[in-house]
C-alpha cells in the first residue's frame, strides 16, 4: 500500500484523534470504537511509513510526520468539503470561518463580535465551539479551527509546545476581579482589600478547572463550597449568597441581578490577558475581518 491509496476515512480519523488528543475522545465523537480509530490509525502509519502519533499513558502526542500529515490531511479534507458543498448549491468555504473561545469569552464578548460582523459582511459565516486552552491549540493544528480566543495568566506560557509555535496576538490585558453577593460586606465598598479575601467561601470550577474561581495566592487552604464549570451557575450561586468567585473584568456588564463586581487590591496584582491564537499562515480575508470584529470588541469591552 502507498501513502496514494489512504482513504478520506482515515484522514478524518487522524484529523480528529490529532485535535482530540486522545483515541477514546476520537472515537466518541466520531461514533466509532476504540479499536476501530486505532486500527485506522495504524494503516494510516503503515501507508506514511512513519509513526504519526507517540501513544502515552495519557493520550497521543503528533510526531514531527503526524504533523505534517495533520496539515496536509486537514487541506485535503477541506477541499472536498468544498467540493460537495458547490456541487449541492450551498455557500463556499471561503466564507465560513470556525472560531473556539474559553468559557467566559462566550458570555458577551463573542456575541457582541458576531452581532457586529453580522451587521457589516452578513455573508460571512461563523461557527463556534467553546474548549479549554490544550483542546484550542489541538484544533487549530488539526485544521479544524481558524482562530481561537485564548485566556493567559501570568507568567504568559505559550498554549502549547508544538512547532511552528501558534501566533498570538493580545487583544486586551485586564485585572482579575471577584464576584460578591450584593448583600455581602464587600460589596459595601467600591473595591476589595486582598486581606479580606481571606476566610471566605469560594464557589470554584469543576474538574480541570477547579483552582478557577478562587483568588489565586490566598495565604490558606481555600474553602471551596461549591463546583461549576459553567459561569452563568456560578455567577447565580453567588446572587444567592452561596459564595464568592473571581472573574474577569470583561464579564461585569453581563452578571445578573444581586451580584457586584469588584476590583481587588493590596497584594500582587492578577492579570489576564485576551489572546487571538491562529497558525501562522496568511489569514483568509473572512477569518480577518471577525479577527478585526473580535478586537473591536474586547477593546470596548475595556472601556
Amino acid at each position: 500500500m502507498t501513502f496514494s491509496d489512504v482513504s478520506l476515512t482515515a484522514l478524518r480519523v487522524f484529523r480528529e484523534v490529532a485535535e482530540r488528543g486522545t483515541f477514546t475522545a476520537a472515537a466518541t465523537a466520531l461514533g466509532y470504537t476504540q479499536s476501530a480509530v486505532s486500527r485506522q490509525i495504524a494503516a494510516l502509519e503503515r501507508s506514511a511509513g512513519a509513526e504519526l502519533v507517540e501513544r502515552r499513558h495519557d493520550g497521543v502526542r503528533l510526531t514531527a510526520a503526524g504533523h505534517i500529515v495533520v496539515r496536509r490531511a486537514a487541506s485535503v479534507l477541506d477541499q472536498v468539503d468544498a467540493t460537495a458543498r458547490e456541487l449541492a448549491g450551498l455557500p463556499d468555504e471561503h466564507a465560513t470561518v470556525r472560531l473556539g473561545w474559553f468559557a467566559s469569552a462566550g458570555a458577551a464578548l463573542v456575541p457582541r463580535a458576531l452581532a457586529a460582523l453580522r451587521e457589516t459582511h452578513p455573508a460571512i459565516t461563523v461557527i463556534t465551539r467553546e474548549g479549554s486552552t490544550p483542546a484550542l491549540a489541538r484544533a487549530l493544528r488539526a485544521g479544524t479551527l481558524d482562530l481561537a480566543l485564548l485566556a493567559s495568566a501570568p507568567p504568559f506560557r505559550p498554549p502549547d509546545s508544538e512547532t511552528p509555535a501558534l501566533r498570538l496576538r493580545t487583544l486586551t490585558e485586564r485585572g482579575l476581579c471577584v464576584a460578591v453577593p450584593s448583600t455581602h460586606p464587600l460589596a459595601r465598598g467600591d473595591f476589595a482589600d486582598v486581606a479580606d479575601l481571606a476566610g471566605q467561601r469560594w464557589i470554584a470550577g469543576s474538574g480541570d478547572d477547579r483552582v478557577m474561581g478562587v483568588w489565586p495566592g490566598l495565604d490558606e487552604r481555600p474553602e471551596i463550597a461549591h463546583t461549576a464549570r459553567d459561569w452563568l451557575a456560578k455567577l447565580h450561586l453567588v446572587a444567592a449568597g452561596c459564595g464568592i468567585t473571581t472573574v474577569p473584568a470583561s464579564l461585569a456588564s453581563v452578571v445578573p441581578s444581586g451580584v457586584r463586581v469588584l476590583p481587588v487590591r493590596g497584594g500582587p496584582a492578577e492579570h489576564r490577558r485576551l489572546m487571538l491564537a491562529r497558525l501562522p499562515k496568511p489569514l483568509p480575508e473572512a477569518a480577518g475581518r471577525l479577527a478585526a470584529a473580535l478586537r473591536t470588541a474586547a477593546i470596548d469591552a475595556a472601556v
